[in-house]
């Protein structure tokens, strides 16, 4: 899910609030960095264009791709909505418990773990950790507002564990889901939701693994 908006303010000159720092911060801001490089390429996009439609600067997007910086959360979002992620899943690149190739066990998470973070409207929770064939998390929101609309390449599924949801999927319909519903969408569907009542809602949610992964 989320993770384009369909509209985008103008860009303006640079970021002054960001570090930028002349060598690698660390592992983790070496692997996000990477993470965006990699997204990045896969929409062939450039730096510039990048840039533009996230207000950061050409400059300070070369040394958050190369370790070098690391992002507040307001431009790991814009960051993320630009290239049809989320800053959770960002966030994920940084995952210590990393597994090596060719590791098939399985891996318990434990209710205490998961990486956490801002996704969509509210705050999800993934439920695996390093590399895997896809993005199972938890989603947690409350927002009545639905906000912009969202688009990714990837196809999408949702199960609605608590509350009611508003699923607005632009000219493809509006659907009412229940605690117990569920609905799956195809990737380029844009999509938002909102929730009915004050109790919120509590999705399961399970994203298609990019081309790029």
């Amino acid at each position: 899910m989320p993770n384009r908006p369909t509209d985008r303010p103008a860009p303006r000159e640079g970021t002054p609030q960001e570090p930028v720092g002349p060598r690698v911060i660390d592992e983790q801001a070496a692997r996000i960095g990477s993470r965006i490089r990699t997204l990045r390429r896969a929409h062939g996009m450039t730096l510039v264009q990048l840039a533009a439609l996230t207000e950061l600067s050409h400059p300070f997007l070369s040394q958050l791709e190369r370790g070098h910086a690391r992002p507040s959360m307001v431009s790991l979002e814009r960051i993320a909505r630009a290239l049809g992620s989320s800053q959770v899943e960002l966030l994920a690149a940084a995952d210590t418990e990393r597994r090596r190739p060719g590791d098939i066990r399985p891996d318990v998470l434990r209710a205490s773990e998961g990486v956490r973070g801002p996704f969509a409207e509210g705050e999800a929770r993934l439920l695996a950790h390093g590399a895997r064939g896809f993005e199972p998390m938890e989603f947690v929101g409350a927002n009545t507002d639905p906000g912009d609309y969202y688009e990714h390449e990837e196809d999408e599924f949702i199960y609605v564990m608590r509350g009611s949801v508003l699923a607005d999927f632009a000219d493809q319909g509006r659907f009412v889901l229940d605690a117990g519903d569920s609905i799956y969408y195809y990737g380029g569907t844009p999509h938002r939701w909102s929730a009915l009542s004050d109790e919120g809602y509590h999705l399961f949610l399970v994203k298609q693994k990019g081309a790029d992964e």
